[in-house]
């Protein structure tokens, strides 16, 4: 063990202080660069899900200001900043994985795959990977779970913006080949309108099977619960860094 003399600083990165801190604060520390990541489309019934990375250089808060869940920003507001991360970016990937794989694999574990597969994806390793809401294992680098990260650090909604514009247009596409579910409207989640649509039409190949509501129309298999994407806790705590590379 060592002596208190040696032992790293610790600091304290506080939920108030702004999007940027907590990366910055690794950076400093000589953990970066620092990848967020963060998914789309994990609690609709049809559809892709998509997981994003992304690093974003240090001295761009002031050219990506306002950028935060993209849940919270409007379509347009959304689309701005999709191209300005592009644009700005120090590095990103996206990952899309269909429907039948997420039937194959359960949304959580091709959540997680995709994660990793994201990380993976950037061209650079990053230092440190922050992801939203839950720890996620097999990055090769060490990670942090930030709770409501999309609302926390910059990365985080950099990659939820990029997720989920990229799941839209996708989305959008879908519309086009099945105009009978409305997935322009409503992405494939399910809202009233694409229940009725389901309850007439039945599924078609873009709906996911293993989602109990898709399942009970089909009349195929067994009833598998749905997984919806709201775990995250209503307060945003602060996060502690240790110099020696340990956050808690």
């Amino acid at each position: 063990m060592l002596p208190p003399e040696w032992k790293p600083t610790r600091a304290t990165v506080r939920a108030s202080a702004g999007t940027w801190t907590l990366q910055s604060t690794l950076q400093r520390h000589g953990l970066g660069p620092v990848a967020g990541v963060d998914e789309a489309g994990r609690g609709a019934c049809a559809g892709p899900l998509v997981v994003a990375a992304c690093v974003l250089r240090s001295g761009d808060a002031r050219r990506l200001e306002g950028l935060t869940d993209s849940k919270l920003l409007t379509a347009a507001m959304r689309e701005e900043f999709y191209y300005r991360i592009l644009r700005r970016a120090e590095d990103f990937a996206v990952v899309v994985i269909p429907p039948a794989e997420v039937d194959r694999r359960g949304v959580h574990i091709a959540n997680i795959e995709g994660m990793r597969r994201a990380v993976a994806g950037l061209g650079s390793p990053p230092g440190y990977v922050l992801t939203d809401g839950f720890p996620v294992r097999g990055f090769g680098r060490p990670s942090l779970a930030v709770p409501k990260g999309d609302l926390t650090a910059a990365c985080v909604a950099a990659a939820s913006v990029l997720a989920k514009v990229t799941r839209d247009r996708m989305m959008v596409e879908l519309d086009a080949r099945f105009p009978q579910y409305r997935f322009a409207e409503h992405k494939g989640y399910n809202t009233p309108v694409h229940e009725a649509a389901l309850a007439e039409h039945g599924p078609c190949p873009e709906h996911r099977f293993s989602f109990v509501n898709v399942a009970s129309v089909a009349r195929v298999g067994g009833r598998v619960g749905v997984v919806q994407n709201g775990s995250a806790t209503d307060g945003i705590p602060d996060v502690e860094v240790d110099a020696g590379g340990e956050l808690s």
